[in-house]
């Protein structure tokens, strides 16, 4: 009798993924053009956790986490992102989106800032905006 573990053949063949569904609706997540966006605060105190923005010209949108924030702004990303994810699936704008998130500005931990809407001229603005702060 041999002490060795025969090898499983199945090793040997290749792995095929098959696409099943294209996914849910997405914004782009990423525009050079302008954009308007808002600051979504920690509800407790007060904390910028991160930055909604959106852009209809390249239908794009998302959610920028403060760095500063750490855990909590990632941890708060998902809820906005979901969000934005629904409402495009229900057809509207960025913009739409926007103002949609901003007149239910409740999110898990955080909430939209009331008059913090705002306009940068682009996305890596907003970017460097929740990086720097």
């Amino acid at each position: 009798m041999s002490s060795e573990r025969p090898i499983n053949p199945r090793f040997d063949e290749d792995v095929h993924f098959n696409l099943v569904s294209p996914g849910p609706a997405r914004y782009q997540n990423y525009t050079e053009k302008p954009v308007r966006y808002f600051a979504v605060v920690d509800k407790q105190g007060g904390a910028v956790l991160g930055y909604v923005w959106a852009n209809d010209e390249d239908d794009a949108a998302m959610w920028e986490p403060r760095e500063a924030a750490g855990p909590q702004a990632f941890s708060e990303g998902g809820i906005w992102y979901a969000r934005l994810e629904e409402a495009k699936e229900r057809g509207l704008l960025p913009s739409q989106a926007l103002a949609e998130l901003l007149a239910n500005p409740d999110g898990n931990q955080g909430r939209a800032l009331p008059d913090s809407l705002a306009d940068a001229p682009n996305a890596a603005a907003v970017e460097a905006l929740a990086k720097g702060d």
